[in-house]
């Protein structure tokens, strides 16, 4: 993720993931990955040669006369390429530069440093046989990368292939790294393949205008390791400073960013979670993505709408209400949805009969193509393109974009709902305890800890958490929560009232007071943690703030 010097980014280069790098970060990772003047180095998808131009740099220091032998550049896009020798030869030194897709990129040649800021090209946009060349260069190496990878998963693993082995690799990547689930087998990779992995993190976000998080990766040596050096930086101006600490990770292709949190908290935490006193939220029932209209504008409306239109009570299906604010309690019943309805919410989806939609709903059918709804990518791909296929209405709701914590809100009004929360469906034999039980035995720190750790930090400072993610959210377990049902039932009021006034750590104190006897845990240790998912849930805040 190549990330301007100034916020301008040219509209070209972010169509194909090129966003330039910080001169700060380029001269770090360049004097880190050279160490001799004869070293060799790469950069790969070079654009204008920000890393070669420090390698340059830190070559001379050495006392090397760089030259096209020491120096190589790949670029898919001629033009970056030319600027990139030109800026070259203008700093006196010449380099070997190649027109060519990295993926399509091999020589026999082995570097010493291979330093560089991969393209980011989502999945979304990262298809065909761009995406068929990236995928056997990395199965090349024996890594076999998801389809729904990002472009730079598969790149990290073919740059490594070019490292000598007592050679260093030294990357900016985007911080999924860290946490999403494409990146378990680069995780895993790097630690096979390394004899050392370090990875410096940003408290702050220091990439001008862009809102992706970045970590810098430093692997060197030939591997395996069972471990990996965090290094904390606040921002550019400390990174020659920074500190950190050893961390191993239960299975390399876990999520890294356990590895955040103090030793000790760490030790709590797995000792906690492993204990038969929590579970996963899985382990009560199954989280499932909402509904894809395609166009919420157009298939979602308020009761004044429909009634405007004059659709039958049968063309209409009830919803929760667009978005996830109101889902901030410990349930959502038929009176909240009345009242959202009555406030002007939308909680009807429009969802006619595919085989006798009336006048009424043909007339709005003909509206939508009148105005291209129907050439949107959702609707064109069904049929017929205005019948939004439908899910199982959930037991419970689970908040996915959160400034604070996923909450899970029981589904008392029994709404269908879109993509904007994820459902949860649960056990039948769990079912009862669960919807009566759950969303307040979830308010706990082990919880809020979990949540940090399973979901992943997004723009503007939100926790996200898919499906998948929240499948893994650790919960208290079907023994905690009867063993302290009665306690739990009895602050139900008081719980109920401190959610709507907002006050989140109150509940949360007096749900970990309620748990914390059946858990066996020390008050100090219970300190730690939630002293963790504080840190984590500052570190998260503090970057979006810096971005603005």
């Amino acid at each position: 993720m190549r990330a301007p010097y100034d916020v301008g980014l040219d509209e070209t280069r972010k169509a194909r993931g090129a966003f330039y790098t910080p001169l700060a970060i380029a001269e770090f990772l360049a004097n880190w990955a050279i160490r001799s003047s004869t070293d060799s180095v790469l950069e790969p998808s070079c654009g204008e040669a920000a890393f070669l131009t420090s390698a340059v740099n830190r070559l001379k220091e050495l006392g090397a006369d760089p030259d096209d032998e020491q120096l190589v550049g790949v670029d898919i896009h001629t033009e970056s390429l030319a600027n990139a020798g030109a800026i070259l030869f203008a700093a006196g030194v010449r380099a070997s530069l190649t027109v060519s897709d990295f993926f399509a990129f091999q020589t026999d040649r082995k570097f010493a440093a291979v330093v560089g800021n991969p393209p980011y090209v989502r999945y979304q946009n990262f298809t065909g046989a761009g995406r068929a060349l990236a995928q056997e260069a990395a199965l090349r190496q024996g890594v076999r990368i998801p389809g729904l990878s990002n472009s730079w998963a598969p790149f990290v693993v073919h740059a490594a292939s070019f490292v000598a082995p007592d050679g260093r690799l030294a990357l900016v990547l985007p911080a999924e790294l860290l946490s999403v689930n494409y990146a378990a087998p680069v995780r895993r990779y790097l630690m096979q393949r390394f004899a050392q992995v370090r990875l410096v993190l940003f408290e702050e976000r220091v990439f001008p205008g862009v809102m992706e998080e970045v970590v810098l990766l430093l692997a060197e040596g030939q591997g395996p390791t069972d471990h990996c050096d965090l290094l904390q930086s606040k921002n550019l101006s400390t990174l020659t400073h920074v500190g950190g600490q050893k961390w191993t990770p239960a299975a390399a292709e876990d999520k890294w960013l356990t590895g955040l949190l103090p030793p000790d908290a760490a030790e709590t935490y797995g000792a906690v979670i492993k204990d038969t006193n929590f579970s996963t939220l899985l382990d009560w029932g199954e989280t499932n993505l909402g509904m894809v209209t395609g166009n919420n504008r157009y298939f979602t409306m308020t009761a004044a709408r429909a009634r405007e239109l004059r659709l039958r009570a049968n063309e209409l299906l009830k919803i929760c209400p667009p978005g996830s604010r109101h889902l901030r309690g410990l349930g959502f019943a038929d009176k909240a949805w009345a009242d959202m309805l009555a406030e002007g919410a939308q909680g009807y989806l429009f969802a006619p009969s595919a085989a006798s939609p009336s006048d009424a709903a043909l007339a709005y059918i003909k509206a939508g193509e009148a105005t291209k709804v129907h050439e949107t990518y959702k609707c064109r791909n069904r049929e017929p393109w205005w019948r939004v296929p439908r899910v199982a209405i959930p037991d419970a709701f689970l908040t996915c974009m959160n400034h604070d914590t996923p909450r899970i809100v029981t589904n008392r009004a029994g709404v269908a709902f879109l993509n904007s929360v994820h459902g949860v469906t649960f056990a039948e034999e769990h079912r009862e305890l669960a919807m009566d039980l759950l969303p307040m035995a979830a308010l706990n720190t082990v919880t809020l800890l979990g949540a940090e750790l399973v979901g992943r930090a997004y723009g503007g400072g939100l926790l996200k958490v898919e499906p998948k993610e929240g499948d893994r959210l650790p919960v208290p377990s079907r023994a905690l929560v009867e063993s302290a049902e009665q306690k739990l039932r009895a602050l139900r009021p008081q719980l109920a009232k401190g959610l709507r006034q907002g006050r989140l750590l109150d509940v949360v104190a007096e749900v970990d007071r309620v748990l914390r006897p059946h858990l066996k845990l020390a008050r100090t240790d219970l300190d730690k943690l939630s002293d963790a998912r504080s840190a984590l849930f500052n570190r998260r805040v503090a970057r979006a703030q810096a971005s603005r």
